[in-house]
C-alpha cells in the first residue's frame, strides 16, 4: 500500500521548456558576451526576444541533440547541463590556443577557471585565435566515445582536455570555480534581475534579464491536478517533492498554481538543500539526481540531519509503501536505488518517445501525464 508519493517538478508538474531556454542563454551569454569569454560570431543581447531565444536554443543544443544526450547519460540538473556545454568549448578554445599558448594554457587548465580566467582567455582569443568557431554539436561526438554516466561527465571533461591538449587536470568538476560560475549565471537568467539576490546573494552581472520565473507553462491544467492531489490525501497518502530546481524556483510558480499547499512542507525538497548538504559533507558529493538524497530527505522531512540520510541503509524498508513520480531516467535510477515504485510520466523531453525507455529500464507505471496518477489506485 503506497503511503508516501514524491514528484519531480519539471517534466511532471511544470514543463521543463523554460529552464532549457535558460540553460542556452547562459552558454550564449558566457561564450559571446564580453563579460566572459566573448567570442566572435554572434551578438549578445541580455534581452533577447523569442525568435532569438529560440534560435539560441536550437543552437547551443544543436536541435536539442546535446540535451538528449546529456539526460540519457543520468544528468538531470541544468547546472551541471550548463556547465559541461560551456565547460566542453573552453576545452575546444584552448586546443586553438596551443600553437601560440601551449605552456600557459596548459597552466591555465591546471587551476581554476574564474573570471579572471576567463578574462584571459578572452584575450588570447581575440588576439591570437580570432577565426575560432564554436562547434556545439561537437560535444555529442566526443562525449559518445566514451560511456561516462551521471557525474562522471562532469570529470570526463578532464579526460577529453587530456586528448585534445595534453594536460593531466582535475579542474573540470562539479567542486570548481567554473560549475560555480556557471550556475549563477543561469540563475541570473532563469530568476531575473528582481529576484537573483535572494539566491545567489549578488546583483546580475550582466543587468537587464527580466526571467523566465513569472513565465512557467504547467503541463495539465492546475485546477484538475489539485483535485486529483486532495483526492490522495483523502486516501491518507503524504504528498511531497524532490525537485532539482532551488527552492524559490520550486515556491513561487507552485504557490501562483495553487497546488504549494497541498504538499506537507516538511517534505519539499529542492535543490537549495542538495547544495546545502553537498556543502556540510563534500566527501559525499554529488548528491543532485540520479542519486537518491532529494528523494530520501523527502522521506525524512526536512527537519532531518543530512548525515543521517546519508547513511540511510539502501533499499529502504517497506519500500512498497512509496511512489515516485519522475519523468527522466536519473528520477528512475533514484527510486531504483531506494527500491521504491516509480511512475514514469511522458512529458518531459522526450515525450512520448521516452516510452521505450521506461518500459526498457521496467518502471513499475507509464503515464502520458501525471493526471492519470489515480489509474494506480484503482
Amino acid at each position: 500500500m503506497i503511503k508516501t508519493i514524491l514528484f519531480d517538478v519539471d517534466g511532471v508538474i511544470l514543463s521543463e521548456e523554460r529552464y532549457f531556454d535558460a540553460s542556452a542563454l547562459t552558454v550564449w551569454e558566457m561564450i559571446h558576451s564580453d563579460a566572459y569569454l566573448g567570442l566572435s560570431g554572434d551578438d549578445f543581447d541580455p534581452a533577447p526576444q523569442e525568435p532569438v531565444i529560440r534560435r539560441v536554443r536550437d543552437t547551443v543544443f544543436d536541435q536539442d541533440n546535446v540535451l538528449d544526450l546529456i539526460k540519457s547519460r543520468g544528468i538531470n540538473s541544468n547546472w551541471d547541463m550548463v556547465f559541461l556545454a560551456y565547460a566542453y568549448q573552453i576545452i575546444r578554445l584552448c586546443e586553438r590556443l596551443l600553437p601560440a599558448k601551449g605552456a600557459e594554457v596548459k597552466e591555465l587548465l591546471r587551476n581554476q577557471l574564474d573570471r579572471d580566467a576567463l578574462a584571459l582567455l578572452r584575450d588570447w582569443a581575440r588576439h591570437e585565435a580570432a577565426d575560432f568557431v564554436i562547434d556545439y554539436a561537437a560535444f555529442t561526438d566526443d562525449f559518445a566515445k566514451g560511456n561516462a554516466q551521471k557525474a562522471e561527465m562532469l570529470t570526463y571533461l578532464n579526460q577529453i582536455a587530456k586528448e585534445r591538449i595534453g594536460v593531466d587536470t582535475q579542474m573540470f568538476s562539479r567542486n570548481s570555480d567554473l560549475w560555480e560560475l556557471c550556475q549563477e549565471t543561469f540563475q541570473e537568467w532563469y530568476l531575473g534581475d528582481a529576484r537573483v539576490t535572494s539566491s545567489i546573494g549578488r546583483e546580475s552581472f550582466q543587468k537587464g534579464k527580466k526571467g523566465f520565473l513569472a513565465d512557467e507553462i504547467p503541463l495539465v491544467d492546475p485546477a484538475k491536478l489539485r483535485e486529483l492531489l486532495l483526492q490522495l490525501k483523502e486516501k491518507g497518502i503524504t504528498l511531497g517533492i524532490g525537485t532539482g530546481r532551488p527552492t524559490i524556483e520550486t515556491h513561487v510558480p507552485l504557490a501562483e498554481l495553487h497546488l504549494l499547499d497541498v504538499f506537507d512542507p516538511n517534505r519539499v525538497i529542492s535543490a537549495s538543500h542538495v547544495l546545502d548538504a553537498e556543502t556540510s559533507y563534500p566527501e559525499y558529493a554529488p548528491l543532485a539526481k540520479p542519486h537518491p538524497f532529494c528523494y530520501l530527505k523527502g522521506l525524512a522531512g526536512l527537519d532531518s540531519d543530512d548525515k543521517a540520510v546519508l547513511l540511510q541503509k539502501l533499499p529502504i524498508e517497506n519500500p512498497r509503501e512509496v511512489l515516485i513520480v519522475g519523468d527522466s531516467l536519473a528520477d528512475l535510477l533514484a527510486a531504483r536505488a531506494i527500491g521504491c515504485q516509480f511512475a514514469a510520466t511522458l512529458t518531459g523531453l522526450s515525450g512520448q518517445a521516452a516510452r521505450s525507455t521506461m518500459e526498457k529500464e521496467k518502471a513499475d507505471y507509464i503515464l502520458n501525464d501525471v493526471s492519470e496518477i489515480m489509474q494506480i489506485f484503482n
